[in-house]
């Protein structure tokens, strides 16, 4: 089988094809042909080396993928051959809380990934695709949309009526708007590009809000919800926007801080007087991405890419994301 590895630490043009041997599933283990794989911010910085404990050098990168079972190991009773299943980000989380010991098993970081002709997962590790999704379309929920709906559903949660503010137009934010309107909310949309804002119109975005021509966008989010403030604030701006988002929300709102994009000093008494909850979301559980699933399946809700790589092109599909000119997701057909 073919997988790419990177050769070199920190080092993305060390990207390379290798062949080796297609693996064979033990107990308990389950042999996916992956059809499809998506990137994450994640994967930029791993290869940068800016992520904290993981190194690029001989790592098969990538933690979102999705594909059909080739072969089941003995014992497994979850899932059969012929099967369409969608990878977990955590192999180890299955429910309940998040704990140290499942970022030992985070795929394309502490593990190997998906960016190969074929991988071992534990059943465990595995979830039934949506059958109305493509696997290009699940390829993209292990990661992205399984951190929008953790945001949104597993903390404090959404109901209908509230008003939910993304920040950008990328996977997670975009997940996060069809996710907020799905249930019946506000939700108002961020970005410099008014194309951009546009498309986010049209997935349903209620109000709109150039951060370029608005650099003050926070008092623009007071103005659009009546001097409130926001419900949810889904927070991936980096460094500088988390205290925007804190005077976004409305008092005793929260602001859902996604991974390592965001960052940067606050004012912890902006915090305090507002009576602002502040929740990390890291991924999410089995238990989370099943869960993700029905509302996927029932709503029919369709997630946006916006370009599909050969498998071959990989490094052009890592360029293209750190261009950051994508709506969307950035995806990688292995079919």
């Amino acid at each position: 089988m073919r997988c790419y590895t990177y050769l070199k630490e920190n080092n993305a043009d060390s990207l390379t094809l290798q062949e080796r041997e297609v693996p064979r599933p033990g107990p308990g283990q389950v042999l996916v042909r992956m059809k499809a794989a998506s990137l994450n911010y994640r994967d930029l910085i791993i290869v940068w080396g800016r992520y904290p404990g993981m190194k690029s050098e001989g790592l098969v990168p990538g933690s979102d993928g999705a594909g059909v079972v080739a072969e089941v190991g003995p014992g497994v009773t979850r899932f059969a051959s012929g099967d369409r299943v969608t990878g977990c980000f955590f192999e180890t989380w299955l429910s309940g809380e998040m704990t140290p010991k499942h970022y030992e098993n985070a795929l394309g970081g502490s593990v190997p990934g998906v960016l190969a002709e074929y991988r071992v997962f534990p059943e465990e590790a595995l979830v039934a695709t949506p059958a109305h999704l493509s696997d290009a379309e699940a390829a993209t929920l292990p990661c992205a949309a399984l951190t929008a709906w953790n945001a949104l559903y597993e903390g404090r949660q959404l109901v209908p009526g509230e008003t939910v503010l993304v920040l950008g137009t990328g996977g997670v934010s975009m997940f996060a708007l069809q996710f907020a309107k799905a249930s019946g909310a506000t939700v108002i949309a961020t970005s410099s590009s008014d194309a951009k804002l546009a498309k986010a119109k049209a997935l349903g975005a209620d109000h709109l809000i150039n951060y370029k021509t608005n650099p003050d966008w926070e008092q623009r989010v007071r103005e659009v919800t009546g001097g409130r403030g926001v419900d949810h604030v889904v927070e991936v701006g980096g460094p500088g926007t988390l205290q925007r988002s804190i005077a976004a929300a409305r008092h005793g709102g929260a602001v859902h801080l996604i991974g390592v994009l965001t960052g940067g000093q606050i004012d912890p008494l902006a915090i305090l007087f507002n009576t602002t909850l502040l929740r990390g979301v890291f991924v999410g559980s089995r238990d989370m991405f099943e869960s993700m699933n029905r509302l996927i399946s029932a709503r029919q809700i369709k997630p946006v890419i916006d370009r599909v790589f050969p498998f071959t092109e990989a490094r052009a599909a890592l360029a293209h994301l750190e261009g950051a000119s994508h709506f969307g997701k950035v995806v990688i057909s292995i079919d």
